[in-house]
């Protein structure tokens, strides 16, 4: 083992990345599994891109007219590293309250930051091999209009960082199977009212505001900035709240996870 890996291991949570690769080789087998979420976003590309986008018209962001496809492909980005990692964050009450994988693991020189470091991790690379397959479409399909998209994928690495955090965290409060059904009521609204398919001026001025404050909508304004060239000192913004946003569900995950696991 390298001296840098050692130093790896030796940190605080460090020993995460053993967690992270014994959840690799668990997946090897259920491929399919992560590939099917890979079509979700694309079936809304495709159905709503194209099919609703020959009624749209253009769209006009910051004073610049394009296509309606490729208004909605960037948000359906941010939506597909969302979704890989949000989703593979919830399995986590499984492994917890039924599996008791957590605890067979606390057996091992892993503690408790270790597998919150680790499903961290990991929940983060789903959402990113999600968006790499979506990003690949939208390439081949020409809806990329800026050099500035080279960024668009290490960007979703903040995406999925924020909803791994945050999706972790609000797991460890769920208490039966029933409590999913608020997960999804806070999801699937923000999935819908996130300017991923109409435009935020679309919006009453009430409504504007309490959507700048989901981190779905900074995604998918970073991811529209990047690939459609139109990129300010507002991209910042989004980059500063969504790190801050997967620090602090990550930092609250670390301290529920040692607390159910511990008591």
């Amino acid at each position: 083992m390298s001296v840098v890996m050692q130093r790896a291991l030796d940190r605080p949570g460090g020993r995460g990345l053993l967690l992270f690769e014994r959840n690799l080789l668990s997946y090897k087998s259920m491929w399919p599994i992560i590939v099917s979420g890979f079509f979700e976003p694309l079936f809304f590309l495709l159905s709503l891109g194209y099919g609703l986008g020959g009624y749209v018209g253009d769209v006009v962001i910051d004073g610049v007219r394009v296509e309606y496809a490729n208004f909605v492909a960037p948000g359906l980005l941010a939506a597909s590293a969302m979704n890989g990692a949000f989703y593979d964050a919830t399995n986590i009450f499984w492994k917890m309250r039924y599996q008791k994988l957590y605890d067979s693991i606390l057996s091992t020189p892993l503690g408790p930051k270790d597998v919150a470091a680790g499903e961290t991790v990991w929940a983060l690379f789903r959402g990113l091999i999600y968006a790499v397959g979506f990003f690949a479409v939208i390439l081949a399909l020409g809806l990329v209009e800026s050099w500035w998209a080279l960024l668009a994928l290490p960007a979703t690495i903040f995406v999925g960082f924020a909803f791994a955090g945050a999706g972790i965290a609000a797991v460890t409060y769920m208490r039966s199977w029933q409590d999913f059904d608020i997960l999804n009521l806070a999801i699937l609204p923000m999935f819908l009212f996130s300017a991923t398919f109409f435009p935020l001026s679309a919006y009453p001025d009430w409504l504007e505001t309490v959507i700048q404050a989901t981190p779905l909508y900074h995604g998918v304004d970073l991811m529209r900035a990047l690939t459609t060239g139109a990129v300010g000192p507002a991209q910042l913004v989004n980059v500063v709240y969504l790190a801050a946003l997967g620090l602090l569900g990550a930092w609250l995950a670390s301290r529920r996870i040692e607390k159910l696991l511990l008591t």
